[in-house]
């Protein structure tokens, strides 16, 4: 019974928000906002759960000292000092236990939530994405490599696109005249990002909503209940 019941209840919401997709009168409407409302709130608490988690884990490893928990103490520190600065002081337009903190956000420019994002989670996030720039290249090097028909006319693709996007392809074809303008390589750049480029995207977004489809029927149906414990 404790696996019928979820069961049950994910068949019939299911339903219900795939009904009132297609019944756009009461009470369908009502019962979907009441839902998200729902899941909103659901939400919430599994956003507390998790943390919840994070500080047992992390408390754990730091406790007993295991290997890099240096690094464990720096994210909880940031953790909680994120957490007071919100909670005393609000952040933007939000306000605090404490008010807005005019006089520390008159001494730094902005509330200590705001600083802290701003000038501090804002730099690291960027060094961190800089940082995947040399394992793109990497993929791109490895992917570029001729071994047959698609590797081929990806690097050819690519070769085009690349220089195009720069003054040196606006260099390599201004002396064409302009009865071959398609073949301007900013142009040719241009074509292959708006119409192959796109298509391309379309088709994998395409696939991945019947994907998303398939899931959600598994699910619906009751054919898929790893989300009950992984339970066959």
């Amino acid at each position: 019974m404790k696996r019928n019941t979820p069961l049950i209840f994910a068949f019939i919401v299911g339903m219900l928000v795939i009904l009132a997709e297609f019944i756009p009168h009461r009470p369908f409407g009502e019962l979907t906002s009441t839902l998200e409302n729902w899941f909103m709130i659901i939400s919430g608490f599994a956003i507390l759960l998790g943390q919840i988690s994070l500080i047992r884990v992390n408390s754990h490893i730091i406790y007993h000292k295991e290997p890099n928990w240096q690094y464990h103490l720096a994210g909880m520190i940031s953790f909680f000092l994120m957490l007071i600065f919100g909670i005393l002081w609000g952040m933007q337009e939000s306000i605090g236990l404490l008010g807005h903190g005019e006089r520390i956000s008159q001494a730094i420019g902005m509330k200590p939530f705001d600083y802290l994002f701003e000038y501090a989670y804002m730099p690291l996030s960027s060094t961190v994405f800089s940082l995947l720039a040399f394992f793109i290249a990497s993929a791109a090097y490895r992917a570029f490599i001729i071994r047959g028909f698609e590797s081929n006319l990806l690097m050819i693709t690519a070769v085009i696109v690349i220089i195009g996007r720069s003054s040196f392809g606006s260099m390599l074809t201004a002396s064409l005249p302009e009865a071959y303008r398609f073949w301007h390589i900013p142009r040719l750049a241009d074509f292959l990002m708006e119409y192959p480029n796109t298509a391309a995207q379309r088709a994998i977004l395409i696939s991945a909503g019947l994907g998303i489809v398939g899931s959600s029927l598994r699910i619906i149906l009751g054919i898929e209940r790893s989300y009950l414990g992984g339970d066959k």
